[in-house]
């Protein structure tokens, strides 16, 4: 039987609901959804927040012992598709030639009416 392992990270905001950071099974972490929240980027313009969710996602792989290029899937929350070229330019910056799968969700609202964005991701450990 694999072991599951639930970890939140220091460096991010303390999650604010019923969940963790992450869940590690068999070699692959499950990163919950990551937003702007409690950073510089709260209230601001939908780039600035994905740059904040992708510099977390990259403190997320860090502390595990990897980096972007592990990424095997995001999914993005959206709350205006108008904001959609804006954010992929965002995610290549990021990325580059290393992409991993990808969803993209237009919502009607996250959480907190200064968020714009949402990410969450799979990430190869093994």
């Amino acid at each position: 039987m694999s072991v599951i392992k639930r970890t939140n990270y220091p460096q991010l905001p303390t999650p604010g609901g019923p969940y963790v950071h992450a869940v590690q099974h068999a070699g692959t972490l499950y990163i919950s959804g990551l937003t702007a929240f409690a950073t510089d980027a709260q209230g601001r313009e939908a780039p600035h927040q994905a740059r904040a969710i992708l510099e977390q996602l990259a403190t997320i792989a860090a502390s595990e012992g990897t980096d972007l290029q592990s990424l095997v899937k995001i999914s993005v929350f959206l709350t205006d598709i108008a904001d959609l070229a804006a954010i992929r330019e965002v995610l290549f910056d990021y990325l580059g030639d290393a992409l991993p799968a990808c969803s993209l969700m237009a919502v009607s609202a996250l959480f907190s009416p200064q968020l714009n964005v949402e990410i969450e991701a799979i990430l190869a450990l093994a």
